[in-house]
């Protein structure tokens, strides 16, 4: 018969595997559309940017976003943003609909 493991060995083993989750979550929303410049989110205006970023939500844990910065890099829109809840930053990138058909 096995022994009983303890507490702590039991909730380290869980707190792993969720920070193991949250980093697959995370290489995933770098992987999906806005998570690099080669894939930005394509909006109709730059007035929809920053509410359509704190729509995503945290990458890793599904927090609620604030946004630190709104820049202009290279024709695109950067959007930094810090999760409320775990502090994680994600970086969003959008395009302008106007700029792609000029």
């Amino acid at each position: 018969m096995a022994a009983k493991k303890r507490a702590r060995t039991v909730r380290r083993k869980l707190e792993r595997e969720l920070t193991s989750l949250h980093d697959a979550r995370e290489k995933l929303a770098l992987l999906s559309e806005g998570g690099a410049p080669e894939r930005p989110i394509v909006v109709p205006s730059a007035s929809v940017i920053e509410t359509r970023a704190l729509s995503l939500g945290c990458a890793r844990c599904e927090g609620e976003l604030r946004i630190e910065s709104h820049d202009a890099v290279g024709g695109l829109r950067r959007v930094r943003a810090r999760c409320r809840a775990c502090g994680a930053v994600r970086e969003i990138w959008f395009d302008l609909a106007s700029r792609l058909l000029s």
